[in-house]
């Protein structure tokens, strides 16, 4: 694990109920989010999904940008599929121990 993920603060939401965003069609996120070459994804192809989802947990700087990219059905279907610094995994998980449970029965 690098120096910068065991640092990095990571924002985790209050509640799972919180993340609302979308589960079809496409998502342009944000630069402070998303700093690379622009990338639309393509919420029905899978990779583009594990992948935003990736973006967003590690990089949002608030829970305003978690619950607005993120939704809570899908969070809990592809949780044990997202590749995440352990940090940030331990932070949400710490906050919600079901998502523990999810990984163990995965």
């Amino acid at each position: 694990m690098s120096r910068y993920a065991a640092a990095k603060p990571y924002a985790v939401p209050t509640s799972l109920a919180e993340l609302t965003g979308p589960v079809t069609g496409t998502v342009l996120l944000p630069r402070h989010i998303d700093w690379g070459p622009q990338y639309v994804y393509d919420l029905a192809d899978e990779a583009d999904l594990l992948l935003l989802y990736e973006r967003v947990i590690r990089e949002a700087q608030t829970q305003v940008d978690l619950a607005r990219h993120l939704n809570e059905s899908v969070l809990r279907r592809i949780w044990t599929d997202l590749f995440l610094p352990s940090p940030v995994r331990s932070a949400w998980q710490a906050r919600f121990p079901e998502l523990r449970t999810t990984m163990a029965v995965a």
